[in-house]
């Protein structure tokens, strides 16, 4: 099991990183480089600082009122272990996760083939953002994601069915916060 994280930074609160009130993690590191990305200062493998997963979990602990947890970036599959122990001690605590990453949930698959500790986070993740941001693409009135191209799946009957489904609650164009 990690013992630490490398983060860019953390959000207790917060309406707007998936359904509910959430608690948000951004990891440190992300190669995708998408143009006009909301938080670029994430991308450098070295910025960012480590931090003790205890420590989160304290303070997620600290707030009752939680629905869940977000791990956003950067891009939290460039730490899968780490972020698979975090998601592990979440779902311990009946919370829900969400994750947001570059990768499409396919290419999430063929990762795993390499890196066990993807499909691990995987069963461990409630929703998916996945794909990289699209500036051209890109649509404010879209539910917790940032460009068309996005999706949000739900995970768990995508590895069931072995194929990405969406949650239809969080993929129509055009609904408003």
């Amino acid at each position: 099991m990690k013992d630490t994280v490398r983060i860019a930074g953390i959000i207790r609160e917060s309406i707007v990183d998936g359904p509910g009130f959430r608690f948000v993690v951004f990891s440190q590191g992300c190669a995708h480089g998408c143009y006009k990305c909301q938080n670029p200062e994430s991308w450098d493998f070295s910025g960012g600082y480590d931090c003790d997963i205890s420590k989160i979990l304290k303070a997620i602990d600290e707030n009752p009122l939680l629905d869940g947890v977000t791990f956003s970036g950067g891009d939290p599959v460039y730490q899968a272990e780490a972020f698979y122990d975090l998601a592990t001690e979440i779902k311990k605590r009946k919370l829900s996760v969400m994750l947001y990453t570059g990768f499409t949930f396919e290419e999430l698959i063929e990762r795993s083939r390499e890196d066990e500790y993807v499909m691990k986070l995987l069963m461990n993740t409630d929703l998916l953002c996945d794909g990289l941001y699209m500036d051209e693409l890109r649509d404010l009135t879209l539910l917790f994601r940032g460009s068309k191209n996005q999706r949000i799946i739900d995970v768990q009957k995508s590895l069931k069915e072995g194929r990405a489904v969406l949650d239809e609650r969080y993929n129509n164009e055009g609904e408003k916060l």
